[in-house]
């Protein structure tokens, strides 16, 4: 075996396979461009890109925009026109990520515009510029393409719902929820072949899913189903699918072990949820683990750091099918050395344990 580039890592453990130690990997837009970040690259870390595969359009709903400065903080309000109506949406942009102070639903009478938006919603294939993006990036990354939220997903934590407009409705209003959700249904179905036809070899379908919210019988009845219909296109076409599991798991473990998804991924494990790597192997074990090394843990000594990264690599038999990720952002005064400890942790564990890893030869 040669030297391992860092993507060939990460697509050796995708498989279920191992190479000469556990991949590192972090998403694009959490590391920025140093001294510190080259090292780590050097070393291998492999950097998660997530351009789309489909480019999606709503040629009869007409999008605006307008600044707001509120509380303090510079947002944004855009308004939604269609022909059944308009609806608005308040959104602070924040680091990588977008926080949603206003939801576009506000009152019962906007689920008719809510409608009118799901089903004009039109999908084209964006193909080239993914290739593109991938060619010219080379070894240092892996691409991955995504489906978007699950249907449900998109009415808890997406931009026409929040999640407790969403327990609102689901207790008093259920019918028009289901009404909204059948359509995003028949929407997704429309992506499944586009994302299996595309460049991407493996795909996200949705996540965020907490359990204390939707609770077991939801999660079995309203998501398992999508993620083994979207599974049996990927699967057709040699694709890999996953889910970005990072809360509490062990309530809808049995169930996420009864779906056809390939891996789960931010997967993150205890102190910061209710399973241990251990409990997720022995939960999941034909499923490959691309975990979120654990968020709390970022703050402690680096030596702390690097001895809990060997310790969760030791509750395992082998590491087969085994990613560490970062999916959840670092406080600046802490990612640099953070990411430095976990890396020397996975080199450490490789040199404790040569019998658990591919040698290069």
């Amino acid at each position: 075996m040669a030297t391992l580039t860092p993507r060939k890592r990460v697509e050796l453990a995708l498989y279920g396979s191992q190479g000469d130690r556990v991949p590192f990997t972090m998403y694009d837009n959490m590391i920025p461009q140093c001294q510190t970040e080259r090292e780590l690259r050097n070393r291998g870390l492999c950097i998660v890109m997530r351009p789309s595969v489909f480019s999606i359009h709503r040629p009869n709903v007409k999008v605006y925009s307008e600044p707001v400065y509120q509380d303090g903080h510079n947002m944004v309000r855009t308004y939604y026109e269609t022909p059944v109506g308009t609806v608005n949406a308040l959104s602070e942009r924040v680091s990588f990520t977008s926080w949603l102070h206003e939801p576009m639903f506000k009152t019962p009478n906007d689920y008719k515009v809510l409608l009118f938006m799901i089903s004009d919603e039109v999908y084209k294939p964006n193909y080239e510029a993914f290739a593109r993006s991938q060619a010219h990036f080379g070894e240092d990354a892996i691409f991955r393409a995504s489906f978007g939220l699950e249907p449900l997903q998109t009415l808890i934590s997406g931009n026409y719902l929040n999640t407790e407009a969403f327990c609102i409705e689901w207790m008093e209003n259920r019918d028009e929820i289901l009404k909204l959700y059948d359509a995003i249904v028949e929407k997704r179905r429309q992506v499944y072949p586009i994302v299996a036809e595309s460049p991407a070899s493996h795909a996200n379908y949705g996540g965020n899913v907490v359990p204390e919210i939707i609770g077991k019988e939801v999660f079995r009845d309203y998501y398992v189903p999508h993620y083994n219909e979207a599974a049996e296109v990927m699967h057709k076409h040699g694709k890999l699918i996953g889910c970005h599991f990072d809360a509490n798991c062990k309530a809808i473990a049995d169930s996420i072990a009864d779906t056809a998804l390939d891996y789960i991924e931010a997967f993150t494990p205890h102190p910061d949820t209710d399973m241990t790597l251990g409990e997720a192997r022995q939960a999941w074990p034909d499923k490959v683990l691309w975990l979120n090394f654990p968020s709390s843990v970022h703050l402690r000594p680096d030596d702390e750091i690097e001895e809990t990264t060997i310790s969760l690599l030791d509750q395992l038999s082998n590491v087969s099918g085994i990613i560490m990720g970062i999916t959840e952002d670092i406080p600046q005064d802490r990612w640099q050395k953070s990411c430095t400890a976990i890396m020397n942790g996975l080199d450490n564990h490789a040199q404790y344990h040569p019998e658990l890893y591919a040698r290069p030869k």
